[in-house]
């Protein structure tokens, strides 16, 4: 992607930064980055930890390719960070239909430019217990379908052990390792030609969240649940934090 030069110093920035602290924090292991399409494309990784875009980033960004995530449009009017998302062009993501729009056209203009826009299916933090993927939003599906862009499925475990879901510290010593692997692009191209309805981007959902779910089964060396986590059907919100069963909710948290 042709980056400008605000974008690229700004990058240059914020990796001197980031890149360093990662390295401190953990030992890494990327596996797959070849398949890295030439051209634009969505990246779809599980999501487990809040330390996550940090996993993925530097991991796109070691392989030149400056990581685009959709980032809520409230951090946008933060001082300072908003800055730093526009000048690297983030996405925002608006719940109206106006800027909905707008977003996605943003996000069109990333990948029509060869640039790597990070969706994470599943909106959230899973609320599977196991921290399997759980049930995907159509976001991405959409987006791909609608511009025959590649979705590439990403899985990474372990930076979890450095800062667990929802944590308050980090957990640097021992040293741990975390991992990522890269596959081959999803094959969507069944759902080609058809009406973009739900039944459609459901399927196509379905299949984005499969490929990702076999990566990170080879990572972990187990078998996920046979049934994909809905938070739905466990009476849990799809967005925000959330009590497991047993627990209680700390003071001045939301427990989502």
């Amino acid at each position: 992607m042709k980056e400008s030069a605000k974008s690229k110093a700004t990058f240059v920035f914020i990796a001197g930064i980031v890149r360093p602290l990662m390295t401190a924090m953990m030992s890494k292991k990327w596996e797959g980055t070849e398949k890295l399409p030439a051209g634009g494309f969505i990246a779809a990784p599980n999501h487990c930890t809040e330390i996550d875009p940090l996993v993925v980033g530097h991991m796109l960004y070691n392989n030149k390719r400056a990581p685009h995530f959709l980032a809520k449009a409230a951090l946008f009017k933060v001082p300072g960070l908003g800055w730093l998302l526009r000048a690297t062009k983030q996405v925002p993501v608006e719940r109206s239909t106006a800027g909905a729009n707008r977003s996605l056209q943003v996000a069109q203009e990333i990948v029509a430019e060869g640039g790597a826009i990070i969706i994470y299916p599943e909106g959230t933090l899973t609320r599977d217990p196991g921290l399997w993927p759980m049930k995907g939003h159509t976001g991405a599906a959409r987006l791909a379908l609608e511009g025959g862009i590649p979705v590439v499925p990403i899985a990474h475990w372990g930076a979890h052990e450095v800062f667990p879901r929802y944590g308050k510290t980090f957990h640097i010593f021992p040293r741990k390792l975390s991992r990522v692997v890269v596959g081959d692009p999803v094959d969507l191209s069944a759902f080609a030609g058809r009406p973009l309805d739900k039944a459609t981007l459901t399927e196509a959902t379905d299949a984005i969240m499969d490929a990702i779910t076999e990566l990170l089964a080879g990572l972990r060396g187990e078998q996920p649940p046979a049934e994909r986590w809905d938070p739905a059907k466990q009476q849990q919100s799809k967005h925000g934090r959330f009590v497991e069963r047993g627990q209680q909710p700390e003071a001045g948290t939301d427990a989502r």
